[in-house]
């Protein structure tokens, strides 16, 4: 039945759940408090007879949880994915980032990125329930714990899932004034360790071999690499070495983002930075890491998947539009195995900063965007 005939969703009561997720602070490397945070979004499912299993975290990290909605079987089905870490510490919520409405935007941590957009998710399901409608697909909501550093703990889980999902969604926030994302770089992540020959600077400074001196030759290319034309970029955001001014420095290392495109060129680049070699001979170097999420670019089935979500948009009276990034997510898994559609979630800005907030003005269309996907996908 179509979604118009719903019963209004109500902005207030949304906006309050999300300040009940976003007051439960969750950093990544804070297992207990990632735990907390699962503890509060498995209450709220619970009460809306959604089926629950909570997979222990690891290694660290806080649990994930796979909510299955009331109805549906185990076959195929709508994978709907969020996370419930955020990048911001405990203490954040009191000091520099409290909850607070000033006119359209709602401020806290992790708001925007991605609290409101996973609330958004479980507050579609549960006006489902509270209707008594049931989706032709069961939906799965996939909460994270560990999105923020790469997902190293839940990939296996993402891609199980994605493997039994008809569509993926994902509730990243929205882009650039409400846009979805039909397509992500992918993103590698290197150290790159020097070891060169010291020296007194002053008595034997021949005698030394530079590490930093060859580290800034390093750092030229490795930027140089950079092709705006085709997407890939390299950013060299960490540099540290030697020991004191007059001492020709024995060690220095760098760590470096590479952002690419699709999988060919991050093949080719990858293969270029594992190729380095030292400009001075007698200096020695170490390159570890590697890509940690494949890009993805938007395919036939994504584009019908956009277009389909477009015209539910134009239905509740408003345009959607879409647009690549570079970026990543849990998306870049899950593309090349069941058509994705990202960036879902709430509309707003300064993710990942102290001035992170969401546009309550969105949560009502965004939350009907999802109840039209979760009601016509088939």
């Amino acid at each position: 039945m179509p979604t118009s005939n719903l019963p209004p969703l109500d902005q207030t009561e949304i906006l309050e759940g999300i300040r009940s997720w976003v007051e439960i602070e969750s950093p990544t490397t804070d297992a207990a408090a990632v735990n907390r945070m699962a503890d509060q979004v498995q209450q709220d499912y619970a009460a809306i007879g959604a089926r629950i299993e909570r997979i222990p975290g690891r290694d660290g990290f806080g649990d994930h949880l796979l909510i299955t909605s009331p109805w549906g079987g185990d076959g195929p089905g709508i994978l709907v994915l969020s996370h419930t870490d955020t990048v911001h510490d405990i203490g954040t919520l009191a000091t520099k980032l409290p909850f607070r409405v000033e006119g359209d935007s709602a401020f806290g941590p992790g708001i925007y990125d991605m609290k409101g957009g996973a609330h958004l998710a479980f507050a579609a399901m549960r006006h489902l329930v509270r209707t008594g409608r049931e989706t032709s697909l069961p939906i799965r909501h996939l909460l994270l714990s560990d999105e923020e550093v790469g997902s190293g703990t839940s990939r296996d889980i993402i891609e199980r899932e994605a493997r039994r999902a008809r569509y993926v969604l994902v509730t990243e926030p929205a882009r650039e004034g409400g846009r979805v994302v039909t397509a992500r770089k992918g993103t590698a992540r290197f150290e790159i360790h020097v070891r060169g020959v010291p020296a007194h600077s002053g008595t034997r400074h021949q005698d030394g071999r530079s590490a930093i001196k060859e580290l800034a030759r390093q750092i030229l290319a490795l930027e140089a690499m950079t092709d705006y034309a085709t997407g890939l970029t390299v950013n060299v955001g960490v540099i540290a070495g030697g020991t004191r001014a007059n001492v020709v420095a024995s060690e220095a290392h760098a760590e470096f983002d590479m952002r690419v495109p699709n999988p060919e060129i991050a093949a080719a680049a990858i293969a270029r930075v594992q190729a380095l070699k030292p400009y001075d001979p007698d200096v020695t170097l170490q390159i570890t890491g590697g890509l940690n999420r494949p890009g993805y670019e938007k395919s036939g089935e994504i584009a019908s998947l956009f277009e389909h979500a477009k015209a539910i948009a134009a239905g509740l009276g408003f345009e959607l539009a879409d647009l690549a990034t570079g970026g990543g997510s849990d998306g870049n898994f899950t593309a090349a195995i069941a058509p994705t559609l990202d960036g879902l979630g709430v509309d707003g800005k300064g993710a990942h900063t102290h001035e992170e907030q969401l546009y309550v003005s969105s949560l009502v269309p965004r939350a009907q965007l999802l109840l039209g996907l979760f009601e016509t996908l088939a």
